[in-house]
C-alpha cells in the first residue's frame, strides 16, 4: 500500500450531522458565530491554560497579513523591512509583501533550524531604523525563545509577529501550549495537512486581549461600529462549518499528538546515520518528519525522492529551495549571508507523517530510505550557488 507524505485527516463532516443541522437551524454561517465563539473559548482553555485570547481566521496567511498590518501600521519609506528567516514557507514572505514590506532574510541555527540570533542581530544593527517588524518562524513546530523576542521588541521598539504555522500542539514541560502568555500575535495554521487538521483555517493567539479585539475588527472589514469602517480591514472570518471542524478536531487532538510523537521516536531510532532537528520543547505535533541526509549525499534529494516514490513512499524537501533561491523572492527580498541555510537546504528531506501512519510503515520507510542512500553512497554533488543579484544582498 502506498505511503503518502501526509494524509489529511480532518474530522469527517458525515460524522457531524446533528451539529450541521444546528448550524442550519441557527441561520448563522459566519461572522464570528456561536460555534466559532465556542471553539475560541475551548482551544484557549485546552492549549493555553485559559490565559490570553484567541481569534480564528480563514487561513494562517491571512492571519499573518492581519497581524503584520496591525503591528506596523501605515508603511513608510523609512521602516520597510520585515525581518524573517529565508528557511521558511512562502506564506510569511507573501504576507509581508502584501503589507507593503520587503522581506529581510536571516540565516538559521545549525541545530534547531530556528532563526539565527547572530544573523538577526547583525541585520538589526545594519538596518536598525528600517525594520518595521520582526517575523520569526517556529521551524517545523519547534519552540522559539519568545523571551528573547519580547526583549528585542522592548529594546528596539520593533513589534513582533510569530509565524507558528506548524506549532499548534507544541507544548512545554508544564503542558502549556507554545506561545502562552506572549504579548505579540502568534499565528497558527489549521490547514488540512497540519496535525490540527481542518479543511482550512488559522488561529491567532495573543496575551493582549486588546490586540486580539483590534484584529477581530480588522478581520471584519474594519467595522469598528456597525457597517462603518474605522480602521484598515479585510475579511478573515472563519465559517461556522470551519469552526465546527476545528471544534471536533480539538476533542481528538491529544491522541493525534501522542501518536505523532511515538512515530517520531521510531524515526529517530531507525535512522541513526541521519541528523534530526534539535527540539527545544518536549512536545511537538509533527506535520511531517524532517531529517538531514548524511553530508556526503547533499544535493541528492530529488533523486532520493524519486526513488522513494517508485517504491510507493511519498517524500519532499521543505524548505529547499529556501526563499532566497525562489525566483519571485530573489527579485524582491534582501538577504544576509545564508551559509547555514544553504548548507542544510541541500540535505533536507521530509518523510511521511500522519494520524493513520503505522509503526510498521515507519519501519518500511526507514528501511527503504537507508537502502536507497547506500545505493547512492558514491554520489557526490557540489552545493548549488545562490545567485542573488548584488542589489538583493545585505
Amino acid at each position: 500500500m502506498p505511503i503518502p507524505l501526509t494524509r489529511p485527516n480532518p474530522v469527517h463532516l458525515s460524522r457531524l450531522g446533528t451539529e450541521l443541522e444546528q448550524i442550519d437551524a441557527s441561520g448563522i454561517f459566519s461572522n464570528y458565530g456561536p460555534v466559532n465563539a465556542r471553539f475560541e473559548h475551548d482551544i484557549l482553555a485546552a492549549q493555553f491554560g485559559g490565559t490570553g485570547s484567541a481569534l480564528t481566521v480563514c487561513n494562517a496567511t491571512i492571519g499573518l497579513m492581519l497581524a503584520m498590518r496591525h503591528a506596523v501600521g501605515p508603511v513608510t519609506g523609512a521602516r520597510r523591512y520585515a525581518l524573517m528567516p529565508s528557511f521558511t514557507f512562502s506564506a510569511l514572505a507573501q504576507a509581508a509583501l502584501w503589507c507593503g514590506l520587503t522581506p529581510l532574510l536571516c540565516d538559521i541555527d545549525e541545530e534547531t533550524w530556528l532563526p539565527s540570533a547572530v544573523s538577526e542581530h547583525q541585520l538589526l544593527r545594519k538596518y536598525a531604523d528600517e525594520i518595521a517588524v520582526i517575523a520569526p518562524y517556529a521551524t517545523f513546530g519547534n519552540g522559539l525563545n519568545l523571551r528573547r523576542y519580547a526583549e528585542l521588541s522592548r529594546r528596539t521598539g520593533i513589534p513582533v509577529v510569530v509565524d507558528a504555522a506548524a506549532s499548534l500542539g507544541s507544548a512545554d514541560a508544564r503542558g502549556m501550549g507554545f506561545g502562552t502568555g506572549f504579548a505579540h500575535p502568534i499565528v497558527f495554521s489549521m490547514h488540512a495537512t497540519k496535525a490540527f487538521a481542518t479543511a482550512e483555517g488559522g488561529l491567532i493567539y495573543c496575551a493582549n486581549p486588546q490586540t486580539t479585539q483590534t484584529l477581530r475588527t480588522m478581520g471584519n472589514f474594519g467595522f469598528g461600529v456597525p457597517r462603518s469602517a474605522t480602521m484598515p480591514g479585510l475579511n478573515s472570518k472563519l465559517s461556522e462549518v470551519g469552526a465546527l471542524l476545528a471544534l471536533a478536531k480539538l476533542r481528538e487532538f491529544p491522541a493525534v499528538v501522542e501518536h505523532r510523537m511515538m512515530l517520531t521516536g521510531l524515526y529517530r531510532t531507525l535512522l541513526p546515520g541521519f541528523t534530526f532537528q534539535r527540539m527545544t520543547l518536549p512536545r511537538h505535533a509533527y506535520q511531517f518528519m524532517p531529517v538531514l541526509l548524511p553530508a556526503h549525499l547533499a544535493g541528492t534529494q530529488d533523486r532520493i525522492i524519486a526513488e522513494l516514490q517508485q517504491r510507493g513512499i511519498g517524500a519532499a524537501h521543505y524548505f529547499s529551495p529556501h526563499l532566497a533561491e525562489q525566483p519571485f523572492f530573489r527579485e524582491r527580498c534582501v538577504a544576509a549571508p545564508l551559509a547555514v541555510t544553504e548548507r542544510l537546504a541541500l540535505r533536507m528531506l521530509s518523510l511521511p507523517m500522519s494520524d493513520l501512519l503505522t509503526p510498521e510503515q515507519v519501519g518500511e520507510v526507514c528501511e527503504t530510505l537507508v537502502a536507497i542512500c547506500e545505493e547512492l553512497a558514491p554520489v557526490r554533488r557540489h552545493h548549488r550557488p545562490v545567485d542573488l543579484p548584488d542589489t538583493a544582498r545585505a
